[in-house]
């Protein structure tokens, strides 16, 4: 049977990373094919829900870190499933006025978003994909609610490893900077096979059966994307080493991660 909040046209045959990553953080809105799918990659990366946790953890610090620069803005693109520390739950804290745009591709992540988002009038979800760039910053969800005269935060977490290199990712993030106004920032984080390449790339070849397979990159690639921002202290890092504010967030092998993370800032 075929479970009501589930939206028309959703492949229950395929995996998809939004779904695999809310399995790997405890999440309720994944189906058997995902958490098949999830099992596997344990199997060849046994601290993998660690790493889900550890990135929701750096994309708390990144936006923290912008709310401390004064941002009440934020576009949360690729912002998957709705769990617990999503953006507009950070930030508002902090300032109930802030305004938050998630965007997903993935059905179920926007059908969920939309529903946990009704009665907030200062959130909203965008139906689109991080390449189509112009679908992202002209949907009138984005444009009603963020204000491209003053600094906007963009988050790419966890994201651009499912951008192969034929779709010339550093060419979109690019296309984003071109179009934010000085003062915005961009936190973004990225799956590397630089330390553990057996396990990671194990990952690789099981992701190939999802929608979303993923492309792996080096620290210098994932520098090399960023090159148009000015990074941040403490620069492209393991995000256990990303400005760290608990003993929690410290690793002693933060390489263990295999997550790349960085802020940057248009000057």
């Amino acid at each position: 049977m075929r479970p009501d909040w589930i939206p028309e046209g959703v492949d229950l045959e395929r995996p998809s990373a939004a779904r695999c990553y809310d399995f790997y953080l405890g999440g309720a809105h994944n189906f058997a094919v995902d958490r098949e799918l999830g099992r596997k990659v344990m199997e060849v990366v046994p601290n993998v829900q660690e790493v889900a946790v550890n990135n929701r953890a750096f994309l708390r610090r990144a936006v923290r870190y912008c709310l401390d620069q004064g941002v009440r803005q934020f576009l949360d693109i690729g912002s998957g499933i709705p769990t617990a520390g999503n953006v507009h739950e950070i930030a508002q804290a902090v300032d109930p006025g802030t305004r938050v745009v998630y965007v997903d591709n993935e059905p179920v992540a926007v059908a969920h978003s939309r529903s946990i988002l009704g009665d907030n009038e200062h959130a909203t979800i965008v139906q689109a994909d991080l390449v189509d760039v112009e679908d992202v910053l002209d949907a009138p969800e984005t444009r009603r609610l963020l204000d491209f005269s003053q600094p906007i935060a963009v988050m790419m977490v966890a994201l651009v490893h499912f951008v192969p290199d034929d779709s010339k990712p550093r060419e979109v993030i690019r296309h984003y900077y071109d179009r934010l106004p000085a003062g915005s920032y961009l936190g973004f984080s990225h799956v590397t096979g630089d330390h553990y390449p057996e396990g990671v790339q194990g990952l690789v070849e099981l992701y190939k059966s999802s929608t979303n397979p993923v492309t792996l990159r080096t620290r210098d690639e994932v520098a090399g994307m960023l090159d148009d921002f000015e990074i941040v202290e403490p620069g492209v890092v393991y995000v256990p080493d990303w400005r760290p504010d608990t003993e929690d967030d410290v690793w002693e092998n933060p390489e263990r991660s295999i997550v790349y993370g960085a802020v940057g800032r248009k000057v």
